[in-house]
Order: structure tokens, then sequence, then C-alpha cells
């Protein structure tokens, strides 16, 4: 889809759902998911970075010139270029020392030997409905070609007003295909809509609760992603682990798995903490953030939204440096005898993902809905200790080898315990 659109839909407050583009990523087919056996990205030799204390923390679509702002906030890469790449765009970065995600283009191939472009990405959101207009070219027979047997049952004589189906999944596979044989050593993303989270998704058009399409779609990257927003959308804030969740099943954990989080408009620093840590917990390796201007469900007019949002811009930069400090953590294979939790209010679930480090454990965990609980944790090897809540200033006593803590309203609570 043209980026131009992309403005005239900013403009004129189009529906994020009905948009034909993603704001997330996709993974490759050795690599492994939720820090199972180290940092993923050894596999390429010009992809993100190799060490152990590296996790990617994204922002999509900016202005290179901004890229020190983001650095202060936490961000570590860049995914995807306005109109670009360009050779003024790749200066700019190259000068901050920001690593780029980015489309294969021309520009993009003459530095094949620059090792700040770490990866290339696909079409955007393909998995979405795509203007019949400006994508199918009004053409109900190039769908028909492309999408056969679409029209069995009730014929060629569709009506379409806006939309017509996705990109067909052989297209994004061709296209992988063509993008590994120019460089094999950048891994390459893609990015899907809703409809990882939300079978049911109507922005798919035909395609909705259609889910075997994304084990098509998912062999058409490197690094699989998605984007959900539930605060914005009115939907469960869950469907943000749900979507993880659902590309490590399809992927039966060959991939790397990346999502998107929402920082503007209705979401506030508690939604935002949540979400973030419900992907983590679930598996993501990668976070990105979508710092657009969001009005009720629609785009706004600003591509900044969150640099100019005090408090959102404060959390954001407080999580994104708590994930950098966790690194080496999260890089880590989770515990095959992770802790359990049971939770007093059966209507309030706490979820969480345990990681050991010598001596030390570490439990994260999130509740999964609106309500008050409190959560006993029982934690298998450990007959006492310490237990740390980081980034909160107090600790919680064991008793053997649980210990019990406070949740409300989508609360994050991260421990470090010290056997």
């Amino acid at each position: 889809m043209q980026r131009s659109m992309i403005i005239k839909w900013v403009r004129t407050g189009v529906c994020l759902s009905c948009l034909p583009w993603s704001l997330a990523l996709c993974a490759g087919e050795t690599a492994c998911n939720a820090g199972s056996a180290g940092n993923p990205y050894q596999q390429w030799a010009l992809g993100p970075s190799k060490g152990k204390d590296y996790f990617p923390v994204g922002v999509w679509l900016q202005d290179p010139s901004l890229a020190p702002r983001y650095q202060a906030a936490g961000f570590n890469l860049y995914l995807d270029l306005w109109e670009g790449p360009t050779e003024d765009q790749l200066a700019v970065l190259k000068k901050f020392n920001m690593p780029v995600i980015c489309k294969q283009n021309a520009v993009a191939l003459a530095h094949l030997t620059d090792p700040f472009i770490v990866g290339w990405i696909q079409p955007d959101e393909p998995d979405n409905a795509k203007p019949f207009k400006y994508f199918w070219s009004n053409s109900v027979s190039r769908i028909q070609a492309a999408w056969p047997g679409l029209f069995d049952g009730f014929g060629t004589n569709k009506p379409y007003t806006g939309y017509g189906p996705p990109i067909p999944c052989a297209w994004i596979i061709r296209e992988y295909e063509a993008m590994r044989a120019r460089d094999p050593r950048r891994p390459v993303i893609l990015g899907m809509g809703d409809g990882v989270a939300r079978p049911e998704f109507h922005g798919r058009g035909e395609r909705a609760g259609k889910p075997e399409d994304y084990l098509e779609y998912l062999k058409g990257c490197d690094i699989a992603g998605f984007d959900t927003y539930p605060v914005n959308y009115k939907t469960n804030r869950r469907h943000v682990a749900d979507g993880v969740t659902n590309l490590r099943k399809w992927s039966k954990d060959r991939k790397v798995v990346w999502n998107t989080i929402e920082c503007t408009g209705l979401a506030r620093p508690r939604d935002t903490r949540a979400e973030v840590w419900m992907s983590l917990i679930h598996g993501s390796m990668g976070i990105s953030f979508f710092v657009h201007e969001l009005k009720d469900g629609l785009l706004g007019s600003s591509d900044r939204a969150l640099l100019h949002d005090a408090e959102m811009l404060a959390e954001v930069t407080r999580i994104n440096h708590q994930i950098h400090t966790l690194a080496p953590v999260l890089n880590t294979p989770s515990s095959t005898t992770p802790a359990t939790v049971v939770t007093t209010n059966k209507d309030t679930p706490v979820d969480s993902m345990t990681k050991a480090i010598g001596a030390t454990v570490y439990v994260f965990s999130v509740a999964m809905q609106e309500g008050e609980t409190k959560a006993v944790f029982t934690v298998p090897g450990v007959k006492s200790g310490k237990v740390a809540v980081l980034g909160e200033n107090r600790t919680i006593s064991m008793d053997g080898d649980h210990f019990e803590d406070s949740f409300r309203d989508w609360d994050v609570h991260l421990y470090e315990i010290t056997r």
C-alpha cells in the first residue's frame, strides 16, 4: 500500500481496524521463543545484536532526526521508514547509531555491508482486507486469480464497495523468497494484524475466521508479529497475550514472536505496562510501540504523540529501561518447573513466567483481568528466601516455598528471589 494513502487516511480519520498496514513483526524458522535457548538472533550474521543483554524495543515509522529522543526513552530500533529508506534517512540513523529494519529497496541494497541495517520488512498487515480500488484495481477477476475458490458458493458477482480480501499467502511467501535470495544474512520481518489475536476480526474481509491462513503467512518471514490495541478498540486486554500464544502455537515455537503495544489515545500508563508484560510473560521476544496519535480508534494528526505525553513517555521510558536491565533474564531459558499461582478471586487470574540464574529465581507476573485478588505463588526448589519486588522498593517474606501478594486491575509485579 502506498504510504501517501496513509497520510490521506490519517488526515481524514480512518478506523484503524480497517487500515491495510501493520504495526508489528514476524520470526525465524529455527529461532526460539521466550528465551528458550538464549538470544534468538544468533543465526543471522547481520541481524539484531547477538548479546545476551540485548532485547529489541522498537518504534514504528518515525523521523530519523528523532532518534536521540527515542534512544533516551530506551528505544534501540527503528521499524520502517516513511517512503524509504532514502540515503538521507540512512545517513541520519547511522549518525545516531540507531539500528533499523527497513524495506529492501534499491537504496537499502546498496548498503548491504552496513551493520546498522539489521533486517528487512515485508508489506504491512497482509492478512487484513485491502482496498478494492487501490490494491485490487477494481478487478474481481484479479481477486479470483489471487484467491482460487474464494467465490465458490456466491459466484463472481459479489459487490465490492470498499475492501477486497487480504494479500494472498502465496504472494507473501514469494516475496520472502526473493528477499532472502538477495540477502540471507538478515531476518525478514512480517507484521500481521488483529486477526492474530482475534480470529473473528472483521477487518480480514472474506478471510475473517480463517486462522489457517496464518500457517501459510508464517512461511513468508523470519520474525513474526502482530498488533492489537484492546484499550483503543474496546476489546479485552488479554488479546495481547492471546496473539503471542497463537503465533507460538501456529509456528510450533519455531518463530521469534514480536508484537506492537498501544501507548496513545485511550491507553493509560497502567494499560501499556500490563500489555508489555503480558506479551513478555507469554513469550514475545521483541516489543515495539505504536506512538502515533489515536482518538477513539482513529488516527489523529500527530505521528509522534508519545513524545507529547509526558506521563506516558515517562512510563514507557521506565518500561524500556527495565526490559534492558532484565534482558539477560528474558534471554535465559524458562524454568522447566515454573512457579504456580493460585488466586483468591477466580475472576482475576494471574499469569506468570519463571526464570533462574544461579541462585536467583525470577517470577514475572501480571493480572489478566480487572478486579482485586490475592495470589499465592509456590516456587519449586525454593525452601526459603528473600523476595524483592523489582521497581517497587519493597520485599515480601517467603513461607517455605511460597509467598503471597495483592493484585488489582492489570497489576504487574516482578519478583527476584534470592535462595
